[in-house]
Order: structure tokens, then sequence, then C-alpha cells
């Protein structure tokens, strides 16, 4: 059956992004071909795509969708044809009215929660899920405890200053404006900084902490933030690198986490923790409950058309974007 998706033949700007006629088979063993309802927008998607993250050209993009199961591939017990389903998962391909997949990664949706909702939840979503509960300290974390979180006013930020005020924990947000600082407080936040008013971040940090700094950093922002993100460390902190929004973070000096306090580094990725079927579902489970209780909303800044993806990139690498953004195919 033909099918609609987008595909860049060459690493570069929005312009690569085009919309093409595809054909979409049946799925073999262990896959799924499900229909899309909505489709997720990432930073990663921007990575994909100007080759920051290469991929083997021509390449399809998109890391998360929402839609429902037309058919099952041989040894697929989890879903079955007619099921509601979402997810966040490799290889790319999301950007698609429908879709031929490994079925590891996609999990069954809960009538409660609407597609689009989904779309724009499971990345970044279980990205949290990972950082907050798997991606921890020395001793863990526990109720009153600070943690600092960059971009907290973004589509990942958002969903962790709700999830850190159900876990008890004092996040400390850092956004690019007032009104972002504001948003990241409405949404859970013990703390904001806005850090183009008050560069000096790691210093706000200490103040709030009353000098000692946070147990853990999780820095998605990269190259601008890491010096500042490591002088808010507490002694025997934790940085959690998970990404480079503002560029690659430079070269480590393994002494200077010696120098700060015995730090540890680590840059943790979602699809290890996604690498088998039961784990995936475990960690779907506490999200889905969350958003399904209401602890957790889910924050839907803009909705574009598929035809519109490029729009829709020029929107998230100026950072117009506030919340979470889905592509409707």
């Amino acid at each position: 059956m033909s099918e609609k998706a987008v595909v860049i033949e060459a690493p570069g700007g929005p312009e690569q992004l085009q919309l093409v006629d595809v054909e979409v088979g049946e799925p073999g063993p262990g896959e799924v071909r499900i229909r899309h309802h909505a489709c997720g927008l990432n930073y990663i998607d921007v990575y994909h795509r100007n080759g920051s993250y290469p991929l083997p050209l021509p390449a399809r993009l998109g890391m998360e969708g929402a839609g429902v199961v037309e058919a099952v591939g041989e040894g697929v017990a989890h879903l079955k044809a007619g099921d509601r389903a979402a997810y966040a998962s490799q290889p790319p391909g999301a950007y698609a009215t429908a879709r031929v997949m490994p079925a590891r990664c996609v999990l069954r949706l809960p009538d409660a929660i609407a597609f689009d909702t989904a779309a724009a939840m499971m990345l970044k979503g279980l990205t949290v899920q990972y950082l907050l509960r798997r991606t921890l300290p020395q001793g863990g974390l526990q109720a009153g405890d600070f943690v600092l979180f960059h971009a907290a006013a973004g589509g990942v930020g958002l969903i962790a200053c709700q999830w850190a005020r159900a876990l008890g924990l004092q996040l400390i947000g850092t956004a690019g404006s007032d009104e972002k600082c504001a948003l990241a407080l409405a949404h859970g936040a013990a703390h904001a900084i806005n850090y183009r008013r008050d560069p000096d971040f790691a210093a706000r940090v200490r103040e709030i902490t009353g000098g000692r700094g946070v147990k853990v950093v999780y820095d998605s922002v990269g190259a601008d933030t890491w010096a500042g993100s490591l002088d808010s460390l507490a002694p025997f902190g934790l940085l959690a690198s998970f990404g480079g929004a503002s560029g690659p973070v430079p070269p480590v000096n393994i002494g200077t986490l010696a120098a700060k306090g015995s730090l540890y580094l680590t840059r943790p990725t979602l699809f290890t923790h996604l690498a088998s079927q039961q784990a995936t579902q475990a960690m779907g489970d506490e999200l889905f409950a969350l958003v399904a209780g209401g602890q957790v909303d889910i924050r839907i800044d803009r909705r574009y058309a598929l035809a519109d993806v490029a729009e829709a990139h020029r929107d998230l690498e100026a950072r117009r974007l506030v919340g979470s953004a889905v592509l409707l195919p």
C-alpha cells in the first residue's frame, strides 16, 4: 500500500525535508504496522536531519507516534490489530501516515490518553522516567532533595517539573525568559533561573541550596551549560548529560571531576533503557499512570500538518515552541 512519509536525501536545513510516497507492506516477525493519528516532534529529529546524529541515507525521520495497530507479525503477543498504541522507538520513521516497525517498543495506549497527547509525551515522558527514576546520584534521590534541570520550559522540562513535584523533589529549572521561568514554576519547579538575565546560574544554585549545590544536574543543553553544571553540583554529585542543543560538550579533563568534589558523569540514552519489551512496558506503565491520574499534564503548544514539517523544524530550532508539538498526518 502507498503511504506518505517524510524523508531526507542529504543532511542539512529544514528545506531537506520532503513528503513523498512510500510503500508500506505487511509486518514481519516481531513487527507491527501502525496507522498514525499523531506524530511527535523532538530535538533529536533536528540532529538526525542536520547530520549531527548521522543516519544512512535516504533517511526517514521521527522517533515517536500514536495510532491504531493495523496488523501484527509472527511472535507479537502484547498487541493485536485494532489496539490503540503509542511508542518511542528506533529506527526513525514516525513522520508518516503509516509504518511497519519493531513491536518491542510499541505499547498499548490507555483509552484515557488521547492520540495527540500520547504522540507528544512518549519520547519526552520516557526520557524523564529514565532520568528521574533510573539515572540517580550516589544514594539515590529522596523527597526534599535539590536537582537542577536545564531547559525546564521545553517539552521534556515541563514533564520533569511535574514528575519531580510528584516525587517531592525540589527542582531548580533554567530557561531563557521570565515567561518560560514562570511556566516552569507553574508546572512544579520549586525555583527557576532566567539564564539570559542571570548567566551565572551556578551561583544562583548555590544561593538556593545554602551553598551546598545539587545532588544531580540533568543537562540537555550541552556546550553552553557544561561548566556551570559542574559548578552546581554538591560533592559526589552526578552530571547526567543527555543532549547538546547548544553544541557538543567539549573534551573532558577527568581531573576536573576530582577537583570539583569527586563528581560522577554519565551520558545516558533513552534507547539503552528501552532494550527489552519488559523494560519498555514497566517504564510506560509508570508514565501512563501519572498522565492518566493527572499528576503530569502534557502541554501541546502547536499542532502542524505533516506537510508543514519544515515549518515545525524551523520553529523548533528557533526555540519558538513551549512544551510539546505534534505533526498530524
